[in-house]
C-alpha cells in the first residue's frame, strides 16, 4: 500500500470516529449537568433539534426537553432530503436521493442551547448530522450535505494552515410590509435613514432587538434603508458564530412579523426601481489580537499583502461563487436594476460601494454580492476556500478602483442570471473540489431545477409583451 492509500484509509477510518467522538463529548458527566441546569433553570419543556438546510432554511424536530439526555447520546433521525429542502424535481422525484434514501443522524451540539424569549418554556439547539454509525463503510462520517458542519471543518482546516482565523460581520436587509409601515418619502427622493419611517418601525425594531440579545446577539445599529426596508447589525465574531445568528436573526423576525401582524420577507429583489435585500460579508483575518488587514505595511485604505492576496484569490473566484452568493432567480434581479448598489464585475475599491469588495477605514473587506437569502455557511465556506487560493498563489487583485473621480477599475463580468452563475459553479474546479462531491452534486441539481421552473414559467410579464401584441 502506498503512502497516499494509508493516509486516505487512515483520515477515512478518523472520520467515521466522528460520531462516537461527538457522542463522547455529549455524555461527558459535566456536559449533563450544565445542560440539564439551564433547561431547569428556564423552565424548558420542549426543545427544537435544528439544522441549517442547503437553502439555509431550519428543519428540527419537537422533543420533550426531559428526553435531553437520551438525545445527547442518541441524536435525532431526519430522511436525508431534509437537508436538500425536500425538493422535488419536476418528475415529482425527491432531489438528494429520492424517497427510498437513508436516513441520517444528528447529534445535539450543548453549546448551541437558547432559550426562545417569545416562548420560554421552549429552546433551540444546533445540531451536527452524520451517517448512521451503523452503515459499513461510511457510518459515522460528517454528512456530506450539512453545510453548517462543513464551514467549522473548513475554517479549522484554514486555520491549521495558515495560521489566521476569519471573522465575520453580516447586513441583513430585509422588508416589511403591513398596516402601520406606510412610506414617506418625497417623489423621486429616498426615504433612507429618515427619522419619520425609522420611528414607525419602532415597535418592531425594538422586539427584535430584544429577542436577538436574548438570543446572544451583540446588536450594535440599525438603519431605515428604502421602501419598508429595515437592517439590524450585530457584531462580527468567528464566522461559525456570525453564521449561526445570520440563521437565528431570521427566526426571530418571522416570530416578530407574526406578533404585528405584518410579513417579513428576505427576498433578493422585491420590487423594481428600489434597493433589493443585500447581505455584504464584513471579512477580517486574524493572526491571534491583531487583523492582518491593518499591517505596518497598510498606507491610508490600502491594505497589507496578505489582505491584498486573498482579494485576489475572492476576485479570481467570484464568477463561480455566485450561483451561492446570489442564490435564486430573483437574486439577479438586483443587478439589472441600474443604481442600487449592485455589483455586477469582480472588482475592489478603496471604500467604493459600487465595488464587489468594498476596503473599509476601519480595516475589514466588504463582499458585497451576497443577498438576504444567502446561505451563510456556504458562502463563507467558499470565501474562506477563495482566500486561501489568493495567499497561497500570491494572487494580485489588480488596480483598484479609485471612486467616482477616476476611470472604474476593469473587472471580470458576474453572471447576471442563475443559469450563467450555475454554469461558473461547475467550471470553477478549485471550488467544487473544496467542497464534498455529494454537496456539489445535490446543490447543482437543486439550482438546475430552480433555473428549469423558472424558465418554464409564464409571467405577467410575458402577458404584457405578447399577449395582444403578437405578430
Amino acid at each position: 500500500m502506498t503512502l497516499q492509500a494509508i493516509r486516505t484509509e487512515t483520515n477515512a477510518m478518523m472520520d467515521r470516529e466522528a460520531f462516537f467522538r461527538h457522542q463522547a463529548s455529549n455524555l461527558e458527566p459535566q456536559v449533563v449537568k450544565d445542560l440539564a441546569a439551564k433547561i431547569e433553570a428556564a423552565g424548558v419543556e420542549y426543545i427544537y433539534y435544528a439544522l441549517p438546510t442547503i437553502g439555509s432554511r431550519v428543519v428540527a424536530k419537537m422533543v420533550p426537553a426531559n428526553h435531553f439526555r437520551r438525545n445527547l447520546e442518541k441524536g435525532i433521525c431526519f430522511h436525508r432530503t431534509a437537508l436538500s429542502d425536500l425538493q422535488n424535481d419536476r418528475h415529482g422525484n425527491l432531489i438528494g436521493g429520492g424517497i427510498e434514501a437513508r436516513e441520517f443522524w444528528a447529534l445535539p451540539e450543548p453549546d448551541s442551547f437558547v432559550v426562545l424569549p417569545w416562548d420560554t418554556s421552549v429552546a433551540r439547539i444546533f445540531c451536527t448530522a452524520y451517517e448512521p454509525p451503523h452503515l459499513p463503510d461510511v457510518g459515522g462520517r460528517p454528512l456530506a450535505i450539512d453545510t453548517r458542519s462543513l464551514l467549522a471543518r473548513t475554517h479549522a482546516a484554514f486555520t491549521e494552515r495558515t495560521g489566521f482565523e476569519v471573522r465575520s460581520g453580516t447586513e441583513p436587509e430585509m422588508t416589511w410590509e403591513g398596516p402601520g409601515l406606510e412610506v414617506v418619502k418625497r417623489p423621486g427622493s429616498s426615504p433612507a435613514y429618515q427619522v419619520e419611517n425609522l420611528e414607525r418601525m419602532r415597535p418592531i425594531y425594538k422586539k427584535l432587538v430584544t429577542y436577538s440579545k436574548a438570543m446572544g446577539l451583540d446588536m450594535i445599529e440599525g438603519d431605515y434603508e428604502d421602501d419598508g426596508q429595515l437592517e439590524l447589525n450585530w457584531m462580527y465574531d468567528r464566522v461559525e458564530n456570525t453564521a449561526d445568528r445570520l440563521v437565528t436573526y431570521r427566526q426571530i423576525c418571522k416570530q416578530v412579523a407574526r406578533e404585528f401582524g405584518v410579513t417579513a420577507s428576505f427576498m433578493p429583489k422585491p420590487y423594481n426601481g428600489q434597493m433589493g435585500n443585500g447581505c455584504h460579508h464584513n471579512l477580517s483575518l486574524w493572526d491571534g489580537d491583531t487583523n492582518v488587514i491593518e499591517d505596518a505595511d497598510r498606507v491610508e485604505l490600502h491594505v497589507s499583502e496578505t489582505a491584498r492576496h486573498a482579494i485576489g484569490g475572492m476576485l479570481a473566484h467570484a464568477q463561480g461563487s455566485m450561483a451561492v452568493m446570489a442564490s435564486t432567480v430573483n437574486s439577479y434581479k438586483r443587478f439589472w436594476d441600474a443604481g442600487q448598489f449592485a455589483p455586477s464585475t469582480a472588482n475592489w475599491g478603496l471604500d467604493s460601494r459600487g465595488c464587489l469588495i468594498r476596503i473599509s477605514a476601519n480595516g475589514r473587506m466588504e463582499y458585497r454580492v451576497p443577498d438576504a437569502a444567502v446561505n451563510p455557511y456556504l458562502s463563507h465556506t467558499l470565501l474562506i476556500a477563495s482566500m486561501e487560493d489568493g495567499i497561497n498563489r500570491k494572487l494580485e487583485p489588480g488596480a483598484p478602483d479609485e471612486g467616482c473621480d477616476s476611470a472604474p477599475a476593469l473587472g471580470a463580468q458576474l453572471p447576471l442570471t442563475l443559469g450563467d452563475a450555475i454554469g461558473a459553479f461547475v467550471s470553477d474546479t478549485y471550488l467544487t473540489s473544496q467542497l464534498p462531491a455529494d454537496l456539489v452534486s445535490i446543490y447543482t441539481k437543486l439550482k438546475e431545477e430552480e433555473w428549469a421552473r423558472y424558465c418554464g414559467s409564464i409571467t405577467e410579464w410575458d402577458r404584457e409583451m405578447y399577449w395582444e401584441t403578437m405578430p
